[in-house]
């Protein structure tokens, strides 16, 4: 089997090993050119991280970092992201990291260009059809973990604090248009979460 190779699911899924070097290209090449890169706090410093922002501040790309997330992310979070993203006049989103950070990278994509709250988009009967396709940003995926599968998803989880729990926001053009997966961004994870993140795999595969 090759190690390196794209598919469709539908996503554009580009695999391999170092393929992380393909994100500028890939940002441009679906019209991103002041990327929101969206990642939660632990990973903000990490070396894979400001690799990814430097490449895209090389390759001429206006891109600036959102990581103000709970592992969990709420509300909160969501509005902060909206901000960042229209106060820095960004026009896409690299969702970067495990599931919070590919879940709030498609939220605040998402809403960039709604009217309604949040909320009114929750996976619930044709809630869905509310939203404004127009007001979609575009999202390239680039997962750092193999436990979350949100890359090739059309929904996000967000954390409603006022009722104490989660809900899902679905929209079918919430799915990322392209996935960079790169094994080698997994390779500095603690043992605890490789561990985690593995049986969380294993336990969707035998479920499903």
């Amino acid at each position: 089997m090759n190690p390196t190779a794209n598919w469709n699911y539908p996503t554009a899924v580009r695999f391999g090993a170092g393929r992380i070097r393909e994100l500028p290209a890939v940002c441009r090449a679906e019209g991103v050119l002041r990327p929101l890169l969206v990642t939660d706090s632990g990973l903000a410093r990490a070396p894979i991280t400001l690799a990814a922002l430097e490449a895209l501040h090389g390759d001429g790309l206006k891109v600036q970092l959102f990581a103000d997330l709970k592992p969990n992310p709420v509300g909160a979070n969501l509005e902060a992201g909206l901000r960042a993203y229209r106060e820095g006049g960004h026009d896409g989103v690299v969702a970067f990291g495990g599931g919070s950070g590919l879940d709030m990278g498609k939220l605040i994509a998402f809403m960039s260009g709604q009217k309604r709250p949040v909320w009114e988009y929750e996976d619930i009967g044709d809630w869905w059809t509310r939203a404004d396709p127009a007001g979609i940003a575009p999202v390239i995926a680039v997962p750092t973990t193999a436990g979350t599968g949100s890359e090739v998803g059309r929904a996000g989880v967000i954390t409603d604090e006022a009722s104490h729990t989660k809900r899902i926001i679905f929209h079918p053009r919430m799915m990322p248009r392209v996935v960079i997966c790169d094994p080698e961004l997994t390779v500095g994870m603690p043992s605890r979460i490789t561990a985690g993140t593995g049986m969380d795999a294993f336990s969707h595969c035998l479920e499903a």
